[in-house]
């Protein structure tokens, strides 16, 4: 199966949840660059986000007119609920998945550091790109994800490197969460996520099984 994310798919997503924290060099980087104090998490940590902020490949990142800055990239695995589950095994977890696609986690940094619970930072609309396909013949452990500012590679990593990986994601949160038909999880990236994202800026997040999703930059209209 290799389905389109469309408008039509975008307004399916009833719950969009996020894995927090998943990358052992993501963490040691934020720490460094950004000033943070995270520690290597202990246990699998699940985060919220807003299908509001939910676009398509093609469509545009538009920067609040008074967002500070910097705004950054994150290159994401995605996983699509295909059916409802409830508490599933590890073995059991990806049963209930109909497919994988692609996520640019945008992130406004100073108000990621302002705001306790990241409304603005992480769910602004158009902080969350997501496509261009759904497909649902690859092995979520195995992947490469790229991330590339007009045209050029800023961010390549593979998904082997997560701290816990898709089914022990799924299988925890099944524990205390129903999964539904539509329901996104997104999880996380790995390195650096530099340089910031400026007006005019194409950035592609490109995986060879599911293809590019690719967004421009734009300042939002005076």
């Amino acid at each position: 199966m290799k389905r389109p994310v469309d408008r039509q798919v975008l307004g399916e997503v009833r719950n969009f949840y996020a894995a927090g924290l998943n990358f052992r060099a993501h963490i040691a980087w934020a720490n460094a660059h950004h000033g943070t104090s995270f520690k290597i998490p202990e246990q699998a940590d699940i985060g919220y986000r807003s299908p509001n902020a939910l676009i398509a490949s093609g469509e545009a990142i538009v920067i609040p007119k008074d967002a500070p800055g910097p705004l950054e990239y994150e290159g994401e695995l995605v996983a699509v609920i295909g059916r409802k589950a409830k508490n599933l095994s590890e073995s059991e977890a990806l049963g209930c998945v109909a497919g994988y696609t692609l996520g640019n986690d945008v992130s406004e940094r100073s108000w990621q550091r302002s705001d306790r619970t990241l409304w603005r930072a992480k769910n602004s609309d158009t902080f969350k790109p997501m496509g261009p396909y759904i497909v649902d013949d690859i092995d979520p452990m195995a992947q490469t994800i790229e991330v590339r500012i007009n045209g050029r590679s800023v961010s390549s990593y593979s998904t082997s490197g997560m701290l816990f990986g898709v089914a022990h994601y799924i299988a925890r949160m099944s524990r205390y969460l129903t999964l539904h038909p539509g329901d996104v999880i997104w999880f996380g990236c790995d390195g650096a996520t530099v340089p910031v994202l400026r007006p005019g800026d194409l950035v592609e997040v490109v995986n060879e099984a599911i293809g590019i999703l690719a967004n421009r930059v734009a300042a939002a209209a005076p």
